[in-house]
C-alpha cells in the first residue's frame, strides 16, 4: 500500500499544501528558541522531505547493501538526535485515512510520481545530472514498510508518535490548541486552516538549500507563524482564511482561475465569503466548497493519551540502523552517547539544584 501526501518539490514555504505565503507573515526564529518546548511534527510531511532530499547527486536515494531505501531512517535518526540535543521534544503525528474528497488529488500525485520516475531514469541515462536529481525528488514514494520502520525507530529512540484518525495536520492542530504541545511543525499551510494556534516551518530541513541549477545556497531558517496575529493583521476570521484557501486551491479542489492569494484576500474582504462572491457574479465556483470547508472546520476529534520521552534504547536503535540497514556503528553510537551524556548531566544538575534549595 502507498500513502499519498503532497510531494516535496523544494523546501520552500509553499512546497506543500495551500499557497498562502503571499499573505501570511512568519517570524524568523532559531532552534534554541524552541529549547524545552514540545512540538507536534507532521510525520508524512517530514518523511517526504527526507525521501526527497537525502539522495546522491544523480537522485539515487540512500540505500543499504540489499538495495532497500534508508533515506527516511537516516533523516529520522540524525534530525531528531539534533532536535533532542537542542532540548526540543518532538512527537510525531501520522496520517490516517484521507477524506474521500482527496481521492482525485491522490491519483494526480500518483501520476506525477510515475512520470517523474520515468524522467529520472531517462535523465540519468543521458547524463543530465541536475535534471535527474530534480525528477528523482518528485518521484519520492512513501510505503507502508517505510512508515512501520519509522515508527519502530522512533519508539527505540524514546520519541512518542501518535496515529491520527485522518489528516495528521488536524490532530497536531488539536494538540496545540489543547496545550499538549507548543506548536505544530509542518511545511503545509493547511495546519493553519485546521486552527493550529502556532505553526513552525523549516524545523526539519537543513540550514541551507542548494538553489536549483546553481552552485549557490540559500539559508533556510525556522519560522514561527502565529494564527491569531495573522488573522488580526489581515482583518479576517479563520472561516474567511479557509475560504481564501479554497479560492487559491487545496488538496481537495483546484484553484479558481486567475485568483492568487492577494486577489482572494481582496475578494473575501469585499464580499465576506465564497457565497458572497457567487452572489456578486464575479466568479463561478464549480467545486463543493461547503463540503471542503467542513473538512477544515470540523475534522475528526481524538482523545490523545498522555505521552512522554524516554532515553533511547541503544541496543534496539543500533540493531535497526546498523545490523539491519548497514549504518555506521561508530556514528550511530557516538550520537546516542552524546545525547545520553547530555541528559545525565541535566538530571545531575536538577538534583544538585534541588539539594541546594533544600539546604
Amino acid at each position: 500500500m502507498i500513502y499519498d501526501k503532497p510531494l516535496l518539490l523544494s523546501v520552500g514555504a509553499d512546497s506543500m499544501g495551500t499557497k498562502l505565503s503571499d499573505i501570511i507573515q512568519a517570524q524568523k526564529i532559531t532552534i534554541s528558541d524552541l529549547a524545552g518546548k514540545k512540538v507536534a511534527i507532521d510525520a508524512f510531511n517530514t518523511l517526504y522531505q527526507f525521501l526527497s532530499t537525502i539522495r546522491q547527486r544523480d537522485g539515487t536515494p540512500l540505500m543499504d547493501r540489499k538495495g532497500r531505501v534508508t533515506s527516511h531512517l537516516s533523516g529520522i535518526f540524525y534530525r531528531n538526535m539534533n532536535l533532542l540535543e537542542q532540548g526540543i521534544l518532538p512527537v510525531y503525528v501520522f496520517d490516517g485515512e484521507p477524506p474521500k474528497l482527496k481521492s482525485g488529488e491522490v491519483e494526480r500525485r500518483r501520476a506525477v510520481r510515475e512520470a517523474a520516475f520515468e524522467e529520472w531514469q531517462l535523465a540519468k541515462k543521458e547524463g543530465r545530472i541536475d535534471d535527474a536529481r530534480k525528477a528523482a525528488q518528485a518521484s519520492s514514494t512513501l510505503t507502508t514498510g517505510m512508515i512501520d520502520e519509522s515508527k519502530r525507530l522512533l519508539t527505540a529512540m524514546g520519541i512518542p508518535w501518535i496515529q491520527a484518525p485522518s489528516e495528521g495536520e488536524a490532530l497536531a492542530a488539536q494538540m496545540a490548541r489543547e496545550n499538549m504541545v507548543y506548536a505544530s511543525a509542518s511545511q503545509d499551510n493547511d495546519s493553519l486552516l485546521y486552527n493550529c494556534p502556532r505553526m513552525i516551518r523549516n524545523l526539519s530541513v537543513s540550514g541551507k538549500r542548494r538553489v536549483s541549477r546553481t552552485n549557490t545556497f540559500k539559508i533556510i531558517s525556522p519560522e514561527l507563524i502565529d494564527l491569531d496575529l495573522n488573522l488580526r493583521l489581515l482583518g479576517i476570521s479563520r472561516e474567511q482564511l479557509i475560504d481564501i484557501a479554497l479560492l487559491v486551491g487545496t488538496d481537495y479542489n483546484d484553484k479558481v482561475p486567475r485568483v492568487g492569494p492577494k486577489t482572494a484576500l481582496k475578494l473575501i474582504r469585499e464580499f465576506g465569503s465564497i457565497e458572497g462572491i457567487i452572489e456578486s457574479g464575479k466568479y463561478t465556483i464549480d467545486f463543493p466548497f461547503e463540503e471542503i470547508r467542513k473538512i477544515f472546520l470540523d475534522p475528526p476529534n481524538m482523545e490523545v493519551k498522555p505521552f512522554s520521552w524516554e532515553d533511547p534504547n541503544v541496543e534496539e536503535v543500533t540493531m535497526i540502523l546498523c545490523s539491519e540497514h548497514d549504518f555506521s556503528a561508530n556514528r550511530v553510537t557516538a550520537a546516542l552517547e552524546r545525547l545520553i551524556q547530555k541528559r545525565e548531566a541535566e538530571r545531575e544538575g536538577v538534583q544538585q539544584s534541588s539539594l541546594s534549595d533544600f539546604f
